[in-house]
Order: structure tokens, then sequence, then C-alpha cells
């Protein structure tokens, strides 16, 4: 992983760092600690406030330098509305737009006072929590092979200082931020939790933002491997195994490199019932690179295709989610890891393969390649596991792109209650599904006169005949597919990240669990 913030608790009297942020509801109302900075510095926090119209609404900011009295070289007052009407995700939110605001200039520490009205839904402690969720995930940069500081690039390079280059260039900035609230300790406490799910954000991120280079389908696998460390049971199959159990469609994708193609199964069984619990199931397609095989893509963009695993990371990052915060719930995620390219080897549109279902698939465009992985991944898990229920994550269509642009994942679902509790745990995430229409007049249109089916339907609809396909081998199970090739990757900035990669999905995916599967 990418350098992380250190996050700690403190006191409301322990001492600021030299750069500070006070919290201020809608009015401005100041807490005890804000009206203390106040008091102590002879009002020059309230006159600031007056002069600059300073009301406290949410995000709204004014700065201070090197207040009368106070210790402080830049402090930060941070409007955050009334408490009253914030939800926990507002809170999340806050404390990535507040780190913004105490990062707008260079520093290495900072403090952010966290203390509002405990009237609210939530309390302190917890808001202190959220906030530094929030803070976790705005700080986080991918710079791995940044190998020269700002320092060195206007010019003032050190001949001494050659081999920290690299680390220096990485540790520049923020590293350390100390939340000060009434009760630090259950503040700690509850962010425990939050910061595991941070951690599954952030390492789907990293996956995401790697160049494919680095990150083929063997070296993917060993990231997944590394869960074994928070209790994850993982299983990679190679593609000698997965030749034997008959993944044609899967590696059908693969045989065009001279990357093997992998598949890793991850068991976290958390659960605490006495009776045996069927698993929840997550499902994503690891395509490291994708060219497109023969049917090559436009040279232009193709770069972004480093990204095309983006639903894998996802899976991969809500599974250490859910180990590290001992989600009380058994799930297994499964990644089907490929690179699709051209070569002598490689499918050819026009062949037919034969899939882990048994079916025919006549490959009409070999840059419809995702749907494939999917259709053996998901045939596998549920041939295996027999889980509650299927959610596969693809980067899987332009199509949906043009449809819902880069706002909104598309979701599909044979079933309209996981279809809800998805929607509700979308609402409370601010990662947005959106439900798409599944009929029987898509599926007619990837009917094939050769094979059983065909990997493409057509000009028109192609996120929804992509879904079509794929229900064809889920059966009864119920399952949801959500296209994320507009989220996953070069997508919207928020308070919350500032990544190419945005982690996508796990927040979401992981809030599915706590509310409905965890016992």
């Amino acid at each position: 992983m990418t350098d992380r913030l250190e996050i700690t608790f403190a006191s409301l009297n322990k001492r600021s760092e030299a750069v500070t942020g006070l919290i201020v509801s809608e009015g401005p109302k100041m807490g005890s600690a804000t009206s203390s900075f106040d008091e102590t510095s002879k009002a020059s926090l309230s006159k600031a406030a007056e002069a600059g119209e300073f009301k406290g609404r949410n995000k709204q900011t004014i700065e201070i330098y090197a207040p009368t009295g106070l210790d402080i070289k830049r402090l930060v007052l941070i409007g955050c509305g009334k408490p009253s009407e914030k939800t926990q995700n507002d809170w999340v939110m806050l404390g990535g737009a507040a780190l913004g605001s105490l990062t707008a200039r260079k520093c290495e520490t900072a403090s952010l006072f966290v203390e509002v009205d405990d009237s609210t839904e939530e309390t302190t402690s917890e808001i202190a929590a959220l906030v530094g969720q929030g803070a976790l995930l705005r700080h986080y940069t991918f710079r791995k092979y940044l190998t020269r500081s700002t320092e060195t690039e206007n010019g003032n390079n050190n001949d001494s200082a050659t081999t920290a280059k690299k680390a220096s260039a990485r540790r520049e900035g923020l590293h350390k931020l100390t939340i000060h609230c009434p009760q630090p300790d259950k503040a700690k406490a509850a962010f425990q939790r939050l910061r595991g799910v941070a951690d599954g954000v952030m390492l789907a991120r990293d996956l995401v933002n790697e160049p494919a280079n680095t990150l083929g389908p063997i070296e993917f696998a060993a990231e997944a491997r590394k869960l074994e460390k928070l209790g994850v049971n993982v299983e990679i199959l190679d593609d000698k195994e997965l030749k034997k159990l008959g993944f044609g469609a899967l590696l059908s994708v693969a045989q065009g490199s001279v990357r093997p193609g992998r598949v890793a199964v991850m068991q976290w069984n958390g659960t605490k019932a006495k009776k045996p619990q069927q698993p929840v199931c997550f499902v994503g397609k690891g395509v490291v690179f994708d060219t497109g095989g023969i049917s090559i893509k436009p040279a232009q963009g193709m770069e972004d295709m480093k990204g095309d695993m983006g639903g894998a990371a996802c899976v991969t990052g809500l599974m250490h989610a859910l180990a590290a915060r001992k989600a009380n719930v058994n799930a297994v995620g499964l990644i089907g890891i490929v690179e699709n390219m051209p070569s002598g080897t490689a499918t050819r549109p026009g062949d037919i393969v034969t899939s882990l279902s048994g079916q025919t698939i006549e490959v009409l465009n070999t840059d419809a390649e995702g749907r494939l992985v999917l259709a053996d991944v998901i045939t596998y898990a549920i041939g295996r596991f027999k889980p509650r229920f299927v959610v596969d994550l693809a980067t899987l269509t332009g199509a949906i792109m043009v449809a819902l642009g880069k706002e909104y994942a598309g979701l599909y679902a044979n079933d309209d209650t996981l279809a809800q509790e998805l929607s509700a745990a979308s609402a409370a995430t601010g990662e947005k599904v959106w439900r798409m229409p599944l009929d029987k007049s898509y599926d007619k249109l990837i009917d094939s006169k050769n094979a059983d089916m065909k990997n493409i339907g057509g000009r028109w609809a192609g996120a929804c005949t992509a879904a079509a396909f794929i229900q064809r081998f889920v059966k009864d199970t119920p399952w949801v597919h959500i296209d994320l090739a507009g989220t996953a990757m070069a997508a919207e900035s928020n308070d919350i990240n500032r990544s190419w990669g945005s982690g996508w999905g796990v927040r979401l995916l992981d809030r599915l669990v706590a509310d409905y599967y965890e016992k």
C-alpha cells in the first residue's frame, strides 16, 4: 500500500498543532473548545468570522493566520451546517473536506477539533470517527513511482540526499492528524472498524492505479494472497487447474497473453452462528490490461485499460474490509484475473468456446471479454459455494457510461429485495447505483445460429445485452450485476477521493453486508 495518514485521537484540552481546524455548527455556534480559543485570542476568531461573513454553513471555511494569544500558525474554521440534518456519509465527506482545507498549504502535522451538538443521531465520538475516515480517504495519493520531491523538481537538488528522494516524494505533506473530541477513547474504538473499511478502499485504489507491467495476473493473485494475514482463506487456481476444471471461456481470454490467467478464491468465515451459514458471494472481473485482443481498441486512451480490473479490485478491497473489521458474516470473493492481448495464440472473432457451465459461446468480438471471465467464475462460485446471493462487479461496457455518465454505476438484478438493499446502501454511502432493465428482448439479441449464444448483441443497449449474457449463468440464485465502468476509474473527484482509481464499491458492499447480512 501507499503511505497512509496517521490518525490519533486526543481530548479537547490537549495542546493543538501549529495548523489547527475547528468544526463549527451553523450560526455560527462555537463549542467549548472553539470558545476557549476565541477567549484566549481576545475574540479574534469571532471577529474574523464576522468580518468574513462566516456562518458555519456546511463546508464553509475561513482561515486565520497567527491568531493573537495562540501558539498556532494557521487556524481554520470549518462549517458543518446543522448537525441534526447530517447523515453518517455527510460526516465522512466533511472529514475529507476538512482535510483538504488543512492541507491547502503545506504542513506535516495538524489538529482537528470535532465538537458538535450531542442531540444528533450519532454521538460525538462516532462523528469524530466518521470524520477521521473521511480524512483518511481524502489523504490518499498514488505516488509510488515518483522519485523526485517538489524541492528537487524546483532545482534544489542535493546529491547527498539522492537515496532519500523516493521516500521524500512519497512522504511530502501531511502525515499525522490528531482529532480532538470529548471522548477520544470511544472515538478511537469506533474508528477501528471504519479504518478497516477505508484500508479496503485504498487497497482497491492501489490495485487500479498500479500499471499493468507490474500487476499481471500472477502479481494480482499474490496481492489477494496477502489477505491471509487478516484471517482470510485464500486459494489460487492456476492455469493448469483452470483448464482441468473446464474454465474454457475465461481461458479463451487469457490465451493471447504470455501471462497465464488466475482465479483467486477468498473466504472470510466470520459468522458466530452455531449452524452452518450460506456465504454471501462477490465476483469481480480482473482484466489487468485490455487491448481488445484481435478486435483491438483504438490507441487513444488505451492506457486507461490498466483499470479494467476495477471489479476485482473492489472485491479484494471488500474482503480486506470485512476481515479487518471482523465482520460477523461468511463471505466469499472470487476474481478472474487475465490479460487480453492480440497474438498468434489469441482467440479470433468467430471462434466458439465452451464455458464451465457447458454452454457454448460464439466470440464475435474479442473486446467483449469481461463477460466471458464472469461467466465461468460465477458458474464456479454457485456450483461450489451455493451462496445466498451473488453480486458481480465489472468495468464491463462503455455503453453504461453513455447512459449514466460517471456519477452512477448501472445495476441489474433478478431479485427485487437484493436490488432494494443495494439501493439503500447506495443512498447511505453516496456510491450511486441506478437500476437498469433486464428484459427477454435483450436476451434474444445474444442468441446465435452457431452456438448457444454470442458474446455481443449488436449496436443498441450494449450494457443491457451484456447483463443478459451474464444472467444465463446465474440460474435461480439471487443476483446483481454492477457495471462500474464509469465509476471505478477516472471518476468525478469528490471530498474523499482525488485518485484516478476510486476504490468505488467497497463502502457500498460493506454497508450492504453490515446492514442486512450480519447476524
